[in-house]
Parts: structure tokens; sequence; C-alpha cells
């Protein structure tokens, strides 16, 4: 995703509010550099290796955005976007509608609650019922109702695939303006990628031939892990705004630098682990660290907390 990276590295050297630590890039590549991969597709997902996994993950992937606001909605004990896997792999194993175009066009928000018929409300919920409602219209209109359609369009390319989730798809569309620049993030449509290439294990509809060409998904819990291991530095009053849980608007200049600085510090680890004969591409160096954000240790300091259907 050249452009992705482009805009990215434009953001990292106008930035105001986020700095990149580069000693401590080297650090953490050192000890990347000593772990494992082990990213298993494990039960959390509904994976049957046809079709319907195509169609179940560009609904989820669709709505992975937003969990943090309190109180924090949660289902079948568990809350972020494990619950939301979970409760969709729910409806899908008690009937097909979820992943029925049709169904998803003409879906309201009574429907969508009664399937993450949890402990409090998801946020952003309306969001979330238009966001369906325009996946389902487009697939019956361009593409037979099926996702796997959509990614067979791709021609095995993260990068057509990528484009084509923005340019038919509004909610995919995760671009920002910054100091009269575009910067690309795509950092749903680029999980999605990623989830299709884990999901079938580099087959099928998870064969990309370019696959090395996706970045880093700038969310919120990858910077939270880089800021705590001293890579990602904030001016103080963004540190502080950032410690008081204060929000952090979408769009904002410190929102899109934080970003930015995301995806340019996982490149930079990326180049430091090829120099250490260890080579990882962006999106896995980006599941590790997600995985580390699970870590209670990793926690210590808040993430930044933006109100979005980006991420």
């Amino acid at each position: 995703m050249k452009r992705v990276l482009e805009s990215a590295r434009w953001v990292v050297e106008h930035a105001e509010h986020v700095t990149l630590n580069e000693d401590a890039v080297r650090r953490c590549a050192q000890e990347l550099a000593q772990q494992s991969l082990n990213f298993v597709w494990n039960g959390l997902h509904f994976r049957d290796g046809t079709a319907r996994t195509v169609q179940y993950l560009f609904v989820l992937d669709s709505l992975n955005f937003c969990f943090w606001p309190e109180p924090r909605w949660r289902y079948r004990g568990h809350d972020g976007y494990v619950a939301l896997a979970m409760s969709f792999k729910d409806a899908v194993m008690h009937g097909d509608q979820i992943l029925d175009a049709t169904f998803l066009a003409q879906m309201d928000r009574a429907q969508l609650q009664e399937i993450l018929d949890g402990e409090n409300e998801i946020p952003l919920l309306d969001e979330r019922v238009k966001i369906l409602r325009e996946a389902g219209a487009v697939l019956q209109k361009k593409y037979d109702g099926q996702a796997a359609r959509l990614v067979e369009r791709a021609e095995r390319s993260v990068v057509r695939l990528v484009e084509l989730l923005a340019h038919d798809f509004s909610s995919f569309r995760d671009e920002a303006i910054y100091r009269g620049r575009t910067v690309y993030f795509y950092k749903r449509a680029q999980i999605f990628c990623a989830d299709l290439y884990g999901a079938f294990a580099g087959q099928r509809w998870g064969e990309f031939s370019d696959i090395d060409e996706l970045t880093a998904f700038a969310d919120y819990k990858v910077p939270q892990v880089l800021r705590q291991i001293g890579i990602l530095r904030y001016s103080p009053e963004l540190a502080e705004r950032i410690d008081r849980r204060e929000e952090i608007p979408s769009g904002s200049p410190e929102e899109i630098e934080i970003r930015a600085h995301t995806i340019w510090a996982i490149e930079l680890l990326k180049r430091e682990l090829e120099q250490l004969r260890r080579p990882l591409r962006s999106f896995e160096i980006d599941w590790l660290l997600w995985n580390l954000g699970q870590r209670e240790e990793f926690r210590q300091k808040p993430y930044h907390r933006t109100r979005t259907i980006f991420y």
C-alpha cells in the first residue's frame, strides 16, 4: 500500500504532537526477533472453508471499530473485538440471515440489537446499522450478494481489494486531511485482507500475490503498546489529554499523527528485523504488538480515545 506508507511518512515529517524514538525501535526489533509468530485461527471465529467464511469476515470487519466507550458492551462475558466475533459466529450458527445481503440491506436497529444482545449497548449502533445496510445493498448491486465475488474481482491482489473496498463502500474509505493533504489509512480494508489470509491459510480466497504490501492497521491498541515501550512519544499536552482519557476528535491533527506514526513505526520495525535476519511482514508485526496489548503490563498508559467508524 504505497500511498498509505507515503502519506504516513509525510505526516511523520511534519508532525507537531507525536515523535518516534528510533533507539526504542531498535530495542523493540531485537526483542521481536526472538518471538515466534503463532497466529492460530482459533474457535473464536466462524470458519467452514467456504464462501460463507468470506461473507462472515466481511460483515465482521465492516463493524470492527470503536468498542471503548463506557459502560462497555459485553457479550458472553467478553468485550471488544472478541465479543463482536463471537456474537456474529453465534448468529451464523443459528441461521444464515447475517450472511444474507438482502437481510443486511434491510436491517433495522432492533434486528442488529438482537444479534448483539448482551450487557449494555454497543457504541455507535445507529452507524453500524447504516454500514450493514450499505454493505448489503452494494453486495447485491455489484457482487451477486457475495463478498467472495468482491474478493475474486481483486484477482489475488490486496492492493486491488483495498481499492475496491474503499471505492464501493464508504465506511471502508478511511482517509483524512492533514495540512491540506490526503492521508490514507484503510485500516479495516487491510485487516479484511489479513483475516482472509489467516482464515484460509493463504489459499483460495486468502491467496494474495502481494500480501507483503499490507501496512500496519492503525487503531488505538497498537499505538498504546508502542507508547508503553517508548517508540511513540507524545507532546506533554497530548500525553496529558490521553492520560485524562479525554476524547481526541476524529480527523484532528493529533489523531492523524498518532495513526500515521503507528504505521511508520511498524515500517521501521520491519526494516530493523530484516537487518536482524528475522523478516516479518508489517501485518505480522502488527499481530505481535496487538497480542502484547492484551497483557496488563502493556496497558499501564491509556490508549487514545476517538469515536470513529474506522477503528
